[in-house]
């Protein structure tokens, strides 16, 4: 069977991905905590912490702002590493570990998740850090205490998110659905009967 050339070119580098994701190991030294999870390797490197607009787009007039997002630019190949959850049980607070170090180089220990049938790769779990040369390991866990020094009045029982105020305001505002109230209502009355 022959593959039309538009189909061709996007299939090869699909193709190659496994190879390219898994041609260096990074697991040497690691201490990361396994979760088991598919895809799952250990990966300890020493990278810069970056903003990844200003990286990508050179758009860097706002770079290492307040409520940015960070990536992590790996010394030993270039890869632009995306780290999106911390050493917690919550898929949160990876930008709050590494924007301290923004610009700066840092090592980093943790899991990557390396994964092409669904698209994933270089999707990183950071679970302790260390700013180089010298700087001394720390734990990358601080988001849920940070979340609550930042919103002592969503002090209470239950997890943080239910008791966020950006949370709630965005609920109150387009509906549990995301869909606006109306729509969210007629929804609810058309798909569940319920007034």
């Amino acid at each position: 069977m022959r593959i039309p050339l538009p189909f061709a070119m996007p299939l090869a580098a699909l193709a190659a991905l496994p190879f390219a994701a898994t041609a260096q190991d990074f697991s040497e030294g690691s201490e990361a905590t396994s979760w088991n999870l598919y895809g799952e390797e250990k990966a300890r490197f020493e990278a810069e912490v970056v903003d990844p607009i200003c990286t990508l787009s050179g758009a860097c007039e706002t770079a290492c702002a307040p409520g940015r997002q960070y990536a992590l630019l790996r010394e030993a190949d270039g890869a632009l590493i995306l780290p999106l959850k911390n050493g917690q049980p919550l898929f949160t607070g990876a930008a709050l570990e590494l924007a301290p170090f923004c610009g700066t180089r840092v090592e980093v220990d943790g899991l990557m998740i390396e994964n092409p049938e669904i698209g994933a790769t270089h999707i990183y779990q950071l679970q302790r850090l260390r700013p180089l040369p010298e700087g001394d390991w720390l734990p990358a866990n601080r988001f849920t205490r940070a979340w609550a020094e930042e919103n002592p009045e969503a002090a209470g029982e239950g997890p943080w998110f239910r008791r966020d105020p950006r949370v709630t305001a965005e609920i109150e505002a387009e509906g549990w659905l995301g869909l606006g109230p109306e729509a969210e209502q007629a929804f609810v009355k058309d798909w569940l009967g319920v007034e």
